[in-house]
Protein backbone atom coordinates (compact mmCIF):
# COMPACT_ATOMS: atom_id res chain seq x y z
CA UNK A 1 0.00 0.00 0.00
CA UNK A 2 1.39 3.41 -0.96
CA UNK A 3 1.53 5.89 1.90
CA UNK A 4 0.68 9.08 0.01
CA UNK A 5 -1.34 11.71 1.92
CA UNK A 6 -3.78 13.64 -0.27
CA UNK A 7 -2.80 16.83 1.54
CA UNK A 8 0.35 17.73 3.51
CA UNK A 9 -0.05 16.79 7.18
CA UNK A 10 0.71 19.30 9.93
CA UNK A 11 4.25 18.94 11.22
CA UNK A 12 5.08 18.51 14.85
CA UNK A 13 5.42 22.04 16.19
CA UNK A 14 8.78 23.66 16.89
CA UNK A 15 10.89 20.56 16.41
CA UNK A 16 14.64 21.30 16.33
CA UNK A 17 15.13 18.27 14.11
CA UNK A 18 15.28 18.45 10.34
CA UNK A 19 14.27 16.23 7.46
CA UNK A 20 16.73 16.04 4.56
CA UNK A 21 15.32 14.75 1.28
CA UNK A 22 18.09 13.80 -1.15
CA UNK A 23 16.69 14.43 -4.62
CA UNK A 24 19.60 15.54 -6.78
CA UNK A 25 19.98 12.37 -8.87
CA UNK A 26 18.11 11.06 -11.90
CA UNK A 27 18.82 7.32 -11.99
CA UNK A 28 20.45 5.80 -15.06
CA UNK A 29 18.92 2.38 -14.38
CA UNK A 30 15.48 3.93 -14.81
CA UNK A 31 16.38 5.56 -18.14
CA UNK A 32 19.84 4.91 -19.53
CA UNK A 33 19.41 7.71 -22.06
CA UNK A 34 18.82 10.24 -19.31
CA UNK A 35 15.60 11.71 -20.70
CA UNK A 36 13.22 10.70 -17.92
CA UNK A 37 13.85 11.59 -14.30
CA UNK A 38 12.63 8.69 -12.16
CA UNK A 39 11.75 11.10 -9.38
CA UNK A 40 9.10 12.64 -11.62
CA UNK A 41 7.51 9.33 -12.60
CA UNK A 42 3.87 9.02 -11.55
CA UNK A 43 3.04 6.39 -8.96
CA UNK A 44 0.39 3.94 -10.25
CA UNK A 45 -3.07 4.61 -8.89
CA UNK A 46 -2.21 8.13 -7.75
CA UNK A 47 -1.60 11.56 -9.21
CA UNK A 48 1.59 11.94 -7.20
CA UNK A 49 5.12 11.82 -8.54
CA UNK A 50 7.70 9.62 -6.81
CA UNK A 51 9.52 12.53 -5.18
CA UNK A 52 6.27 14.21 -4.12
CA UNK A 53 5.16 11.12 -2.21
CA UNK A 54 8.56 10.81 -0.53
CA UNK A 55 8.46 14.48 0.44
CA UNK A 56 4.90 14.46 1.76
CA UNK A 57 5.49 11.44 3.97
CA UNK A 58 8.51 13.20 5.51
CA UNK A 59 6.76 16.57 5.77
CA UNK A 60 4.11 14.87 7.90
CA UNK A 61 6.66 14.72 10.71
CA UNK A 62 9.44 17.31 10.30
CA UNK A 63 10.29 20.38 8.22
CA UNK A 64 12.08 19.29 5.08
CA UNK A 65 15.07 20.61 3.18
CA UNK A 66 15.18 19.06 -0.27
CA UNK A 67 18.62 18.81 -1.88
CA UNK A 68 18.22 19.17 -5.65
CA UNK A 69 20.55 19.59 -8.60
CA UNK A 70 18.89 22.79 -9.83
CA UNK A 71 16.43 25.28 -8.42
CA UNK A 72 15.19 26.00 -11.95
CA UNK A 73 13.52 22.66 -12.56
CA UNK A 74 10.09 21.05 -12.48
CA UNK A 75 11.22 18.83 -9.62
CA UNK A 76 12.31 21.81 -7.52
CA UNK A 77 9.06 23.65 -8.21
CA UNK A 78 6.94 20.66 -7.20
CA UNK A 79 8.84 20.27 -3.94
CA UNK A 80 8.59 23.99 -3.19
CA UNK A 81 4.84 23.84 -3.80
CA UNK A 82 4.57 21.12 -1.15
CA UNK A 83 6.36 23.28 1.42
CA UNK A 84 9.92 22.01 1.22
CA UNK A 85 12.84 24.37 1.58
CA UNK A 86 15.29 23.90 -1.30
CA UNK A 87 19.02 23.96 -1.76
CA UNK A 88 20.86 23.29 -5.02
CA UNK A 89 23.89 21.13 -4.64
CA UNK A 90 26.26 20.96 -7.61
CA UNK A 91 25.98 18.37 -10.32
CA UNK A 92 24.20 15.01 -10.17
CA UNK A 93 27.36 12.97 -10.62
CA UNK A 94 29.00 14.13 -7.40
CA UNK A 95 27.29 11.41 -5.41
CA UNK A 96 25.04 10.96 -2.42
CA UNK A 97 27.66 12.03 0.12
CA UNK A 98 27.94 15.44 -1.52
CA UNK A 99 24.17 15.89 -1.38
CA UNK A 100 24.05 14.85 2.26
CA UNK A 101 26.88 17.16 3.27
CA UNK A 102 25.23 20.01 1.39
CA UNK A 103 22.00 19.45 3.31
CA UNK A 104 23.73 19.25 6.68
CA UNK A 105 25.71 22.45 6.00
CA UNK A 106 22.51 24.26 5.06
CA UNK A 107 20.82 23.19 8.32
CA UNK A 108 23.94 23.28 10.49
CA UNK A 109 22.10 24.29 13.65
CA UNK A 110 19.67 21.36 13.63
CA UNK A 111 19.60 19.00 16.61
CA UNK A 112 19.60 16.08 14.19
CA UNK A 113 18.43 14.88 10.79
CA UNK A 114 16.18 12.27 9.25
CA UNK A 115 17.89 11.55 5.94
CA UNK A 116 15.37 10.32 3.38
CA UNK A 117 15.79 9.45 -0.27
CA UNK A 118 13.72 11.01 -3.03
CA UNK A 119 13.30 7.65 -4.77
CA UNK A 120 11.70 5.95 -1.74
CA UNK A 121 8.04 7.03 -1.89
CA UNK A 122 6.61 4.13 0.11
CA UNK A 123 8.13 4.91 3.52
CA UNK A 124 5.23 5.55 5.89
CA UNK A 125 4.94 8.74 7.95
CA UNK A 126 4.77 6.55 11.06
CA UNK A 127 8.30 5.35 10.32
CA UNK A 128 9.59 8.91 10.15
CA UNK A 129 7.78 9.63 13.42
CA UNK A 130 9.43 6.64 15.10
CA UNK A 131 12.87 7.84 14.00
CA UNK A 132 12.11 11.33 15.27
CA UNK A 133 11.08 9.85 18.60
CA UNK A 134 14.40 8.00 18.80
CA UNK A 135 16.31 11.24 18.19
CA UNK A 136 14.23 13.02 20.83
CA UNK A 137 15.13 10.24 23.27
CA UNK A 138 18.83 10.90 22.72
CA UNK A 139 19.73 8.18 20.22
CA UNK A 140 22.76 9.14 18.10
CA UNK A 141 22.00 7.02 15.02
CA UNK A 142 18.70 5.27 14.31
CA UNK A 143 17.44 3.21 11.40
CA UNK A 144 14.16 1.36 10.82
CA UNK A 145 14.04 -2.43 10.69
CA UNK A 146 11.32 -4.57 9.10
CA UNK A 147 11.30 -8.36 9.36
CA UNK A 148 14.86 -8.39 10.64
CA UNK A 149 16.32 -6.26 7.86
CA UNK A 150 17.48 -2.67 8.28
CA UNK A 151 16.36 -0.07 5.76
CA UNK A 152 16.04 3.65 5.06
CA UNK A 153 15.70 6.45 6.06
CA UNK A 154 18.43 6.89 8.67
CA UNK A 155 18.41 9.43 11.49
CA UNK A 156 21.49 11.14 12.93
CA UNK A 157 21.82 13.37 15.95
CA UNK A 158 24.00 16.46 15.90
CA UNK A 159 26.66 14.44 17.74
CA UNK A 160 27.67 13.19 14.29
CA UNK A 161 27.57 16.58 12.57
CA UNK A 162 31.30 16.84 11.92
CA UNK A 163 31.55 13.29 10.62
CA UNK A 164 28.62 13.89 8.27
CA UNK A 165 30.45 16.92 6.91
CA UNK A 166 33.49 14.81 6.05
CA UNK A 167 31.83 12.07 3.98
CA UNK A 168 33.19 11.01 0.61
CA UNK A 169 31.99 9.10 -2.43
CA UNK A 170 28.57 7.79 -3.42
CA UNK A 171 27.89 5.66 -0.35
CA UNK A 172 26.11 8.35 1.64
CA UNK A 173 26.61 7.82 5.36
CA UNK A 174 27.25 4.09 5.13
CA UNK A 175 30.72 4.48 6.63
CA UNK A 176 29.22 6.00 9.78
CA UNK A 177 26.78 3.12 10.09
CA UNK A 178 29.68 0.70 9.90
CA UNK A 179 31.75 2.48 12.55
CA UNK A 180 29.08 3.38 15.11
CA UNK A 181 26.24 1.61 16.93
CA UNK A 182 22.91 1.90 15.13
CA UNK A 183 19.71 1.84 17.14
CA UNK A 184 17.20 -0.24 15.20
CA UNK A 185 13.61 0.96 15.31
CA UNK A 186 11.20 -1.90 14.63
CA UNK A 187 8.48 -0.89 12.16
CA UNK A 188 5.69 -2.54 10.18
CA UNK A 189 6.69 -0.82 6.97
CA UNK A 190 8.01 -2.71 3.96
CA UNK A 191 8.47 0.67 2.28
CA UNK A 192 11.83 1.03 4.05
CA UNK A 193 13.20 -1.56 1.62
CA UNK A 194 11.58 -0.23 -1.56
CA UNK A 195 13.16 2.29 -3.87
CA UNK A 196 12.53 3.16 -7.50
CA UNK A 197 15.49 2.05 -9.57
CA UNK A 198 13.69 0.72 -12.65
CA UNK A 199 10.30 1.22 -14.25
CA UNK A 200 9.23 -2.18 -12.96
CA UNK A 201 9.74 -0.95 -9.40
CA UNK A 202 6.82 1.46 -9.80
CA UNK A 203 4.27 -1.33 -9.88
CA UNK A 204 6.05 -4.01 -7.81
CA UNK A 205 3.98 -5.30 -4.90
Amino acid sequence: MIAVPTEPVLRQAQTPFQGLLLAAGRGTRFDAEGRDNKLLATLPGTSRRVVEAAAMNLLAVVPVLAVVSSLQSELAQRLADLGCELVACGIETQGMSTSLMCGVRHTIGAAGWIVALGDMPFVQPATHAALLSALQDGVAIAAPSYQGKRGNPVAFSAAHREQLLQLQGDQGARSLLQRHPVHQVLVEDKGIHRDIDTRADLSAS
